[in-house]
């Protein structure tokens, strides 16, 4: 597969949110607000972008060669643990309001499923280092995609009669339905 098809394939029909439903607890509750959702797709794409370089390079030339795979998911976590700390350290300082606004959800990025999807789906399919970076890139950009959008169509729910029954979480998950059928008939 070459690396735009990898790209377009990640960033729309193959959508982490939309297809493979990871990262649906930061989806739900950082989707509130514009910025919120502009943030945590930052941080999370920051994330992934360097810790699929690195996991890859310690793949690559430490854990196969050692034959130390057994080892991976150990030190995939430790790899995205770190950069999680460092981008809640940058986002703290620099970002004061953003950080109390993502709250809980920013130190949760490390166990992010949709994180540790990208970084394994890269191990799994035998990609190379760029296009390890190229599925990285589509899947972080379509999971900002998807979150900006439906951030706002929860703005526009929200501000709409709705059955108390469907007040919250039922109308969040039932949009987010419509969007899985959306984005997988877009090809």
């Amino acid at each position: 597969m070459n690396i735009i098809t990898i790209f377009i394939t990640t960033l729309i029909t193959e959508n982490v949110i939309l297809t493979k439903f990871l990262g649906i607890c930061s989806f739900l509750g950082t989707s509130n607000k514009e910025k919120n959702a502009l943030g945590m797709g930052i941080s999370v794409t920051f994330v992934v972008l360097i810790s699929t370089i690195l996991t890859y390079l310690i793949n690559k030339f430490i854990l196969i060669p050692t034959n130390s795979a057994y080892l991976q998911t150990i030190t995939f976590i430790l790899v995205i643990a770190c950069f999680v700390q460092i981008t809640e350290l940058i986002i703290k300082k620099y970002f004061k309001d953003l950080y109390k606004s993502l709250g809980i959800y920013l130190p949760l990025i490390t166990t992010n499923c949709a994180v540790f999807g990208i970084i394994l789906t890269n191990i799994r399919s035998n990609y190379n280092l760029i296009e390890s970076i190229s599925n990285a890139l589509g899947s972080c950009l379509g999971f900002v995609l998807v979150l900006y959008i439906f951030t706002l169509l929860r703005e526009k729910i929200e501000n709409n009669d709705i059955l108390k029954s469907f007040k919250g979480i039922p109308i969040a998950l039932i949009t987010a339905g419509i969007m899985a059928l959306i984005f997988g008939r877009l090809v």
